[in-house]
């Protein structure tokens, strides 16, 4: 019942925001268009810009939501994140890098699924060390190599091409604006959730300790690597779409444990749902609080976000 209901929240949601414009669409309109009919100024509004953009923050969302979740069930601790923990940052800059040098998109997303695990494995090589790590050992060192990607990022933006420089600075700000076609996003989401959700009860496990995992028969090792690695494509699907986005996935999981509870096998697939929800009401309030002028949907998740973030630092004391 609760994940019916949050399908049913994200359809309205995106059509509340295909509806929402310098040309406002009512209800008979946009049914008309997805019927096959409507006027010509309605399909193109509607099917060729605004439903792409929808869905492409739907996806970048539930991504991230996801990438989310898995991090805290990981560490157990509610503050992790995929751009905390430095992910999104190595993700966005082997993109960068890919589109600076005129790689195609397939490309682009190869090297930031790559710049995202490559971040993973530093952040986590990092805070073990030689001895085990602690969880704020792990936020430390994830929020400094999320700074050095920064300092990298802030590199490239000095001696790239003038010309770029507002695309990649929006971008890198979480700009839907540009956003390729929301399929391929959204069929990796898609895929992801059903592959995880046949180790649900692992993750329940798992998020009790490594040490009772491994005694009640989870092999521990694989399934912290399948976690790296989803968290890592997520993020790295997330990055190419919309650009660097924070902190969906520190604030969706924490929501969604509040009212659900802890059990996995719900909490990911409401992620899925409940992030792309945020995103795509984000997103429309970006597009239409200063219009005709846009904010990138970034700016809102983090107004959002830093609050949580702090009040989260502040209960783990």
């Amino acid at each position: 019942m609760p994940l019916l209901l949050l399908a049913a929240a994200s359809v309205i949601c995106i059509a509340v925001s295909v509806s929402t414009g310098s040309v406002a669409i009512s209800v008979g309109e946009l049914w008309a268009v997805i019927s096959g009919g409507g006027e010509p100024l309605h399909r193109t509004l509607i099917l060729e810009l605004r439903l792409p953009r929808s869905l492409a923050a739907f996806a970048t969302g539930g991504l991230l939501a996801v990438a989310g979740a898995l991090m805290q069930v990981l560490l157990r601790n509610p503050l992790a994140d995929p751009y905390v923990l430095g992910l999104s940052g190595g993700a966005a800059v082997a993109a960068l890098l890919c589109m600076l040098a005129g790689m195609p998109p397939a490309i682009v997303s190869i090297a930031a699924f790559a710049g995202a695990l490559g971040s993973a494995v530093l952040v986590f090589g990092l805070a073990h060390g030689r001895g085990s790590w602690t969880t704020t050992r792990l936020l430390l060192t994830g929020v400094v190599v999320s700074s050095g990607w920064g300092a990298v990022i802030t590199f490239m933006l000095a001696v790239g091409p003038t010309e770029q420089l507002p695309g990649m600075l929006y971008w890198l700000m979480g700009d839907l604006a540009y956003a390729r076609s929301p399929w391929p996003a959204l069929i990796i989401l898609a895929l992801t959730s059903l592959i995880l959700l046949p180790l649900g009860r692992s993750l329940n496990v798992l998020a009790r300790g490594p040490m009772q995992a491994a005694a009640l028969g989870v092999a521990v090792r694989p399934l912290e690597w399948s976690i790296y690695g989803s968290a890592s494509l997520l993020t790295a699907s997330a990055v190419t779409t919309a650009g660097s986005i924070g902190f969906v996935g520190l604030v969706v999981p924490h929501m969604l444990r509040l009212v659900l509870g802890n059990d996995q096998r719900l909490i990911l697939p409401a992620a899925a749902l409940t992030g792309g929800a945020l995103l795509v009401l984000a997103d429309t309030l970006a597009r239409t609080i200063i219009a005709p002028e846009q904010l990138p949907a970034g700016v809102i998740t983090a107004l959002l976000g830093v609050p949580t973030f702090l009040y989260l630092l502040y209960r783990s004391r």
